[in-house]
């Protein structure tokens, strides 16, 4: 487990391709030396957002980034990153019970092999979590993608789950869930979607 960044590091660049990769503790060493790297260099560049979301929700998320020197990791693959990003996450949420608010925090590293500005990296990282929301989380939740118990092709399965999902975005279908209710019901209306 220790090597799959850097393959995907490889990976990506030979593909021509950029990355932004969140830091997370299954690299300890590449981690702490980042996290030292941003306690003892001037930073570039700070964002702040302050969002108030649904389910009475209000987060404030602050981004820094800095330019990475070179020679900045651990071990000669970690040139190929220009940018070390720290995103810093105040969550309140109103507790109906409670009749309060809780708050959390929360502090996350990441690296870019492209040169951002703080801006930059809060909108692809938050670009990066509406992919999550919106196509993983549907398709664990409404699909049962992890408590699949297929082990023979495997990823035929999937591409029909894939196939499903775009069928209903393409429809503008916004739930999910009551569709495929609706579709299980009755054949007819599930061949009348556009783009079959």
């Amino acid at each position: 487990m220790h090597y799959t960044l850097k393959k995907t590091v490889e990976t990506v660049l030979a593909s021509n391709n950029h990355l932004l990769v969140q830091l997370k503790r299954n690299q300890p060493t590449l981690h702490d030396a980042m996290v030292l790297y941003s306690n003892n260099e001037c930073l570039n560049d700070t964002h702040k957002t302050h969002d108030i979301g649904k389910h009475n929700r209000i987060e404030t998320r602050v981004a820094s980034t800095w330019l990475l020197k070179p020679n900045s990791g651990t071990k000669e693959w970690h040139n190929h990153f220009k940018t070390l990003i720290r995103v810093e996450r105040k969550v309140e949420r109103f507790n109906t019970r409670k009749k309060d608010f809780d708050y959390s925090e929360e502090t996350s590293y990441y690296l870019c092999d492209l040169e951002l500005t703080a801006e930059q990296a809060n909108t692809a990282i938050r670009k990066h979590w509406g992919v999550e929301n919106k196509l993983h989380h549907i398709r664990d939740t409404r699909f049962d993608e992890d408590a699949s118990r297929i082990r023979v092709n495997p990823s035929i399965f999937a591409l029909l789950r894939s196939f499903a999902f775009n069928l209903l975005r393409f429809n503008e279908i916004e739930n999910i869930s009551l569709a495929l209710y609706d579709n299980a019901l009755s054949l007819d209306r599930l061949l009348k979607y556009d783009g079959f």
